[in-house]
């Protein structure tokens, strides 16, 4: 029975099944047929279902609604009731009776009307469908394809089975071209949708008696050669003028024509006869694609070339060619021989809108679908379409939007071979069950596809019964997805691979990481909550949408005092927008101040050096189009740099020195400025450091007495920031030029920072700096006291930030580098920094002299005065021999009040400095401008530990020395002399005054130096010298004695 089913009717019976098993029904009834027949779109019986408002969405309602859906178990192959076999068989009959030896969705449809008592016709009566008027649409709907249907053949078959049986009287032209023709009759040819004016064009240029060739012109990519394609589809379907019936269009390749030609005169004597063949066959029209080539191609010295063997031919009119090359390549070949360019008639094919491409790639889908075994969801092919558009900006449409598409099917046809083995095969013989059918479809053995078609529906049952079983670990890894279907992430992974955009960038929501746009930029900039807010509002304006397309997505200035953030902002914007700090790209602006430099940013013109290298900007910003763009020190640019940002900043685009068109649309552009900071210097009142009061004033908090706290800080009031911001401005109105400043999206001006926002800055670069240890395996922890000392000598109110990274250098990172080289650190070794207090100093001076700390303090500060005058800190200072800052002042006094003492009354140095009611006061709780740095190997694998211990006991081994008479001598060396003097004892000389073996830096060899022989007899006034070299080796042979005791 089912093998007269067209391809359309089998395919209403598969999604009849579908539908089935979609419901939980073990049967297939005639409702199941009446949705198959809608799902089939392009069948007459859905065309004109949709004409009386039908949908899938309304019948399934109604249906569920009437039989509602089943709960048992759906088995592998469903069978048809016997209402809906009858139905099937009547739609057979109903065929017959139309004189059509086929059954298509449109019998289907005619006989579940005829059958009234089917559940599929109560199901169009609920919905209002008019029965008659329905008969009456399919009726009419078959005539209007009944002439399509059995169509006869056209003029270009004819043409070429005449060929064919005949003999092709075009040898060579079928040797070294192909027949684009015979590929549309294969149905090799993608579909060429969109590109119906440019077909019109050709066949314009086509018609004309002489000089008809038309040349197309596009940029790659954009379907050149697919208009040649579709107007080969377009001849077959006998929609053309009678002049182009029967044409055949022939594909050139003229890298063939130039192989094997091994002597002169033969690449020129095959085109000649190509030429020859073309022209005594009306119906043959030559395709050259890439014609540019043509200029120069097979040119030996003294011969022609290829363009000038067929401008001839050309120009008669008798040899009909349509060319195809890029803009910049007809600019470049064919532009620059008036006598080649005459002979065409260029075709401009722009790149298709992307509504387009979505029907471009919707037409490609059953060819990616087929190829890649794979499904393509919906919104999977829009996004292609869009995302490519939006990100990959140096292709053009559609060709960069089928590449997304194509990959994509690539990639999850890739990842479904990572699947555990039994679904890998079932995934492949699925595959060729599709193809099986495919070709048995085509062959019109229709009851061999219904075999393919069961065997298929139920290899998709098992696989998926293989996913929803939990019996699998391997499955549980496996994202939640239809296994062979691409999906929306799948295109904006692809997308995200090529252009280095994160996914979450694309195609997640954004709306919540937007509202929350300034709790993460406050994570790296401290104050500055105006400039935040706004540069989060302009954010938020582009993303939604609300931005020109043609724009950059910002463009700010920033303006304020150096080391406020202004710089520090601008990464942390290119962080959160794209992902990373190197999608910024920086320009130091201070390199462009003279007027030729200006051609840095373009490129040189022609003629100039560097001509090929391109400009530092265009460049930049051609290889990295998603990016934030920051012009530091903008002020400092030469003002005709100002001249070429104007149509950055209002087009979004600027031309290169190469005439390409840079697209500026996807950047963020940050200019800053430090002009306005004397204005705003002037209205906030702000001093120098030395300037300032009350700084150094105890900061108490849950961890303690730190030493310092932010000195009180009068919030600026509204009317002062807005009188500022507008100074400011007119500061910038004074600099740059109305129009320059007309095109920015928003100024915004960064105010000085607080000693309280430094206190969080210094927090932030300690954690980094804590963070860099980390990667080395090293924890270090910084107390909060010294961070309260780094935070009051980092403060400077006219410098920013940038004093407090060079007191963090000076006073930690290079107290830490010599701790690290000072000793072997292990993984996990903890690094304790803290601040030095007063108790910590009396300690240390008197553990390096023995003398008491009264008595060396007026020795070394007093020396003939019994008590000093305390006017101010400095006097403490020289008193204490240590910075004392207002901590130690304010802590002094309560202790001079304690004892009776006052600022300019005398003050003993017992009184002052260490007397015993003040060592628990004062000196714990008073710190210094001095780190102690501990070092704490509790964590550390004790294993590497003890191999440290025995390398340390080897050394000192080596190393021991001995005091005799209080004077240190190094053992080794005394062993030494002992054993030279032992075999040298009769014919050595005595040693000498000079000798000295408590000289620690004598050597062994000049403790074992021979004395030169003689024969000069002993007298007796060297027996002395022999007794004191005996003498010495007593004691040596004592020492060694009792060390070996000892040990």
């Amino acid at each position: 029975m089912f093998e007269k089913f067209t391809e359309g009717a089998i395919k209403v019976i598969m999604l009849s099944q579908e539908e089935a098993r979609r419901m939980g029904h073990n049967f297939v009834g005639t409702e199941q047929l009446l949705l198959g027949v809608i799902g089939q779109r392009h069948g007459i019986g859905a065309k004109a279902l949709k004409k009386l408002k039908v949908t899938l969405k309304k019948a399934r309602k109604e249906i569920e609604l009437y039989i509602g859906r089943g709960t048992g178990f759906v088995a592998s192959e469903i069978p048809f009731t016997p209402r809906a076999k009858r139905v099937l068989e009547m739609a057979v009959h109903e065929g017959k009776d139309l004189g059509q030896n086929f059954v298509g969705t449109e019998h289907i449809l005619l006989a579940l009307i005829a059958e009234s008592d089917g559940v599929a016709m109560r199901t169009l009566d609920k919905l209002g469908v008019d029965v008659h008027k329905l008969r009456n649409l399919i009726f009419s709907y078959i005539e209007e394809t009944q002439e399509e249907i059995l169509r006869p053949l056209t003029q270009a078959e004819k043409f070429l089975l005449e060929r064919e049986r005949k003999g092709s009287q075009t040898p060579t032209l079928d040797e070294f071209a192909e027949n684009i023709s015979k590929e549309a009759i294969d149905g090799n040819l993608d579909p060429v949708i969109g590109r119906q004016k440019e077909i019109d064009d050709v066949i314009a240029v086509l018609a004309r008696r002489t000089k008809n060739n038309p040349v197309l012109i596009g940029e790659p990519g954009v379907g050149k050669t697919a208009v040649a394609e579709g107007l080969a589809q377009l001849i077959l379907t006998e929609k053309v003028p009678d002049f182009l019936d029967g044409s055949l269009i022939m594909a050139l390749d003229l890298g063939s024509i130039l192989a094997g030609t091994k002597y002169r005169g033969e690449f020129e004597e095959r085109l000649k006869r190509i030429v020859e063949e073309a022209q005594n066959d009306s119906a043959i029209i030559i395709v050259i694609d890439e014609i540019h080539t043509l200029v120069g191609a097979g040119a030996a010295e003294g011969a022609v070339d290829a363009a000038n063997i067929l401008k001839p031919a050309l120009a008669r009119g008798k040899f009909r060619c349509i060319g195809a090359t890029t803009n910049d390549e007809y600019r470049k070949y064919i532009e620059r021989d008036p006598a080649l360019e005459r002979r065409f008639q260029p075709v401009n094919v722009p790149e298709p809108s992307v509504g387009t491409t979505i029907e471009i790639l919707r037409g490609l889908r059953s060819k990616f679908e087929r190829h890649h075994t794979l499904s393509y969801h919906d919104d999977a092919i829009e996004q292609a379409a869009i995302l490519s558009s939006k990100y990959i900006a140096d292709r053009f449409l559609p060709d960069k939007a089928i590449d997304v598409l194509d990959e994509s099917g690539a990639r999850v046809r890739l990842e479904n071979r990572r699947l555990p083995i039994g679904l890998r095969s079932l995934m492949h013989e699925l595959q060729n069950a599709i193809r099986d059918k495919e070709d048995a479809v085509k062959r019109h053995d229709f009851g061999s596809a219904k075999q393919f078609l069961d065997h298929e529906m139920e290899v998709r049952t098992h696989m998926r019964i293989m996913k929803q079983s939990s019996l699998t670990e391997e499955m549980r890894g496996i994202s939640r997805r239809d296994l062979d279907m691409v999906l929306e992430n799948d295109v904006a992974n692809v997308v995200s691979n090529w252009t280095g955009i994160p996914v979450t960038k694309i195609s997640g929501s954004e709306s919540e990481r937007l509202l929350k746009m300034e709790e993460i930029l406050h994570e790296r900039i401290i104050g500055q909550e105006d400039a935040v807010i706004a540069v989060s509002k302009a954010i938020r304006r582009a993303r939604v949408g609300l931005r020109n397309p043609n724009r950059p997505i910002a463009s700010f200035i920033f303006a304020g005092p150096t080391g406020v953030g202004k710089t520090e902002l601008t990464k942390a914007l290119s962080d959160y927008m794209f992902g990373s700090e190197e999608s910024m790209i920086r320009l130091d602006m201070s390199e462009y101040m003279e007027k030729h430099t200006v051609a840095k940013l373009i490129g040189s013109p022609p003629g100039y050096v560097g001509y090929n290298e391109g400009g530092q900007l265009t460049e930049a910003v051609r290889s990295q189009p998603y990016s934030v763009v920051l012009l530091d020190e903008v002020e400092k640019a030469h003002p005709d740099v100002f001249n070429l940002l104007l149509q950055i900043l209002d087009d979004g685009r600027l031309t290169d020195s190469k005439g390409r068109l840079i697209d500026f649309t996807n950047t963020l552009i940050v200019m800053t400025t430090n002009l306005g900071s004397k204005v705003i210097e002037r209205e906030s009142g702000i001093k120098p450091k030395s300037q300032q009061e009350g700084s150094g004033l105890k900061l108490t908090t849950n961890e303690g007495i730190f030493g310092w706290e932010p000195a009180p800080e009068v919030a600026q009031d509204s009317k002062i920031r807005e009188k500022v911001k507008k100074l400011v401005n007119d500061e910038l109105k004074n600099f740059f030029r109305p129009e320059f400043l007309n095109r920015i999206d928003e100024i915004i001006v960064f105010s000085h920072l607080t000693r309280r926002d430094l206190w969080e800055i210094c927090d932030l670069m300690i954690k980094s700096l804590i963070a860099r240890l980390k990667d080395k395996e090293i924890n270090l922890i910084v107390r909060k006291p010294v961070q309260a000392l780094l935070t009051d000598e980092g403060y400077d109110p006219l410098y920013g930030a940038r004093p407090l990274r060079r007191a963090i250098m000076h006073y930690l990172e290079d107290e830490l580098a010599e701790k690290c080289l000072s000793q072997t650190l292990y993984p996990r070794t903890r690094i304790i920094v803290d601040r030095k207090t007063l108790a910590d100093k009396k300690n240390e001076i008197k553990e390096m002299n023995p003398e008491s700390s009264v008595e060396l303090y007026k020795r070394n500060i007093s020396a003939n005065n019994d008590s000093i005058n305390v006017q101010s800190i400095s006097d403490i200072t020289s008193i204490t021999n240590s910075s004392i800052n207002l901590t130690n002042l304010n802590t002094m006094s309560d202790t001079m009040s304690r004892n009776n003492v006052g600022g300019g009354m005398e003050l003993s140095i017992e009184n002052l400095t260490y007397q015993s009611d003040l060592n628990d006061y004062r000196d714990s709780e008073t710190y210094t401008n001095e780190l102690k740095i501990e070092i704490d190997f509790s964590a550390v694998d004790q294993k590497l530990l003890n191999v440290e211990v025995e390398e340390k006991q080897v050394e000192d081994n080596n190393a021991k020395t001995i005091l005799i008479a209080g004077v240190p001598i190094v053992v080794e060396k005394l062993r030494g002399l002992i054993e030279a003097s032992n075999k040298e004892e009769d014919e050595s000389d005595d040693i000498t005054e000079e000798d000295n073996i408590t000289e620690p830096l004598a050597s062994e060899e000049e403790a074992k130096e021979e004395e030169p022989e003689t024969d000069t007899p002993k007298t007796e006034e060297s027996k002395p010298k022999r007794n004191r070299f005996a003498l010495i080796k007593k004691i040596g042979a004592a020492i060694f004695g009792t060390l070996n005791r000892f040990r």
